[in-house]
């Protein structure tokens, strides 16, 4: 396939994305969705390796099959695809697309074609919910729309097109899907309980593998360990970082659950789970993870304390000033001016963020296209390939600014702020306020993260995150209004008792008239 396709390719995929998020009416919603499936079919034919056709389209036919099939379970049980994505978030397989090799969600995209046929059968029989994300429909769908336009000049065609097919596209259908959800209480019951669970097993497996000295799947990390004064371990995640990641998340989330309970026994059951899990991350040695899992502790402690996690903040900043000042490293790195030394401390990353800044001043406007950062820096800096490892960004902001130049980084803000107001302005006063605010905190935490490890449009729990927070944001506040939606679902459950004291047509019945008739005398 030309490479001219391909290019076009990007702009259709994010436009049908667009139509998907921001439509209102069903037909566009349609069009939008055929146009988010044929991008997604020329950018999968222009990256599949070539001289294996029948192979590909046996997977192909194999995959619709597949997703078929997934669609009909999930428009029994909607709430399936939220527990399903969470499951496949850790399920990383190494594909080597060419000359590129990438680690890749593949057994979370059968779930996202799953949830992209059962979107098109709900808008084929009338289904009329628009703008389900809410405020954030709107910067989303400009910030993925505007990334996606520049794959038309993009230095590295190839990776900008892995890029949208592996994250943009169908991460953000995947948030439209989650979005569509009803509010159940069961179901985030049940999603809490599977993350906990999973990060217990992972911190278990991460901790068995600094006891035993044995790594999974990654060489690379092997070879590191050899020559580190410590050694990390990646548990069942192909990069501890990642690994480091997913448990701040699942300790965030037992964090919420701990300062709201009402049981002592939910507060220590969380609290030691949370223990376990800050131990499991603790031989990820990934720094990332631990400033990240410090601000989301900071952002919570200020829905609890109010203006008293002020100090908490000052005391934690004292601190982290203290530790920084007694490392020799630190001191003559920055008193001393040392480049070199800043470098070194930072693992080579002061460096990498120098010259990411100087790439995005010298494309201000429209930046070196999506997925053009590590060939356009290897050409700034006069590098043998065209494309080396130390070209690598390390920072979100920083890769956005220069793939996308300064409208890219305006929307990214826009996006960010959008999606933070629409999870913490609830509050967390009810069980929907709490599963926004750990939807928020997901986002916070991992947009820190994102500013040492560029992975923040990479990792499915950002979009997921932006899905449940707007199913949270449609619950009317607790004391107002029953929680519960009123139109009838297909996995709504109604307790035969419930049906009995209410009656027929849902009124509960005159107990006070009774009462007045049984008083009455009787007359022969």
């Amino acid at each position: 396939m030309s490479a001219e396709l391909a290019r076009a390719a990007g702009p259709v995929g994010v436009a049908g994305l667009a139509a998907l998020l921001l439509a209102p009416a069903r037909a566009h919603r349609l069009a939008g969705l055929a146009a988010w499936a044929l991008a997604v079919a020329v950018l999968a034919v222009y990256l599949a390796p070539k001289g294996h056709t029948a192979a590909l389209a046996a997977a192909a036919a194999a995959g619709i099959v597949a997703a078929s099939a997934g669609a009909a379970l999930l428009l029994r049980r909607p709430w399936l695809l939220a527990l399903a994505t969470l499951a496949c978030v850790p399920a990383r397989i190494s594909v080597t697309v060419g000359s590129t090799q990438a680690n890749l969600l593949v057994p979370l995209y059968g779930v996202v074609a799953a949830a992209a046929v059962a979107l098109a059968w709900e808008l084929l029989k009338g289904d009329t919910r628009a703008r389900e994300l809410g405020p954030v429909a709107l910067p989303l769908a400009a910030f993925a729309g505007w990334s996606g336009l520049s794959l038309a000049w993009s230095q590295d065609l190839r990776q900008g097109a892995i890029e949208l097919l592996a994250f943009y596209l169908p991460f953000g259908l995947l948030a439209v899907s989650l979005a569509r959800l009803d509010w159940r209480r069961r179901w985030i019951g049940a999603l809490f309980a599977e993350l906990a669970a999973m990060g217990l097993i992972f911190a278990v497996v991460g901790i068995e593998q600094w006891i035993n000295r044995d790594i999974f799947w990654n060489p690379k990390v092997l070879v590191g360990n050899v020559y580190a004064p410590f050694y990390r371990v990646n548990s069942l995640f192909w990069d501890p970082s990642i690994y480091g990641r997913f448990l701040l998340v699942a300790i965030l989330a037992c964090l919420v659950v701990a300062l709201y309970a009402r049981s002592i026994r939910i507060v220590l059951a969380t609290a030691v789970a949370s223990a376990a899990m800050w131990v499991g991350m603790l031989f990820s040695f990934s720094q990332s993870s631990f400033v990240a899992l410090a601000v989301g502790v900071l952002v919570a402690a200020a829905f609890v304390w109010r203006r008293r996690a002020l100090l908490l903040t000052g005391l934690a900043a004292a601190v982290f000033l203290v530790a920084a000042v007694g490392s020799a490293n630190v001191r003559h790195a920055v008193f001393h001016h040392s480049g070199g030394g800043l470098n070194r401390v930072t693992s080579g990353r002061s460096k990498l963020v120098s010259n990411g800044l100087k790439l995005a001043v010298h494309h201000p406007v429209i930046g070196v296209g999506v997925g053009g950062f590590k060939h356009a820096y290897a050409r700034q800096q006069h590098l043998r390939t065209p494309e080396p490892k130390a070209a690598a960004s390390h920072d979100t902001p920083i890769t956005v600014a220069a793939e996308t130049g300064l409208p890219g980084l305006v929307l990214l803000a826009w996006l960010l702020v959008a999606g933070l107001l629409l999870a913490f302005r609830r509050g967390a006063g009810d069980l929907a306020g709490r599963a926004a605010l750990v939807s928020g905190l997901v986002i916070a935490a991992i947009g820190v993260h994102s500013l040492f490890y560029n992975a923040f449009f990479e990792d499915p729990l950002v979009w997921g995150a932006l899905g449940l927070a707007a199913v949270a944001a449609r619950q009317p506040l607790a004391g107002r209004e029953d929680e519960r939606p009123q139109p009838p679902q297909l996995d709504r459950e109604v307790e035969p008792e419930r049906q009995q004291e209410q009656g027929v047509d849902g009124r509960q019945p005159d107990r006070a008239g009774e009462r007045d008739l049984q008083r009455l005398p009787e007359h022969g």
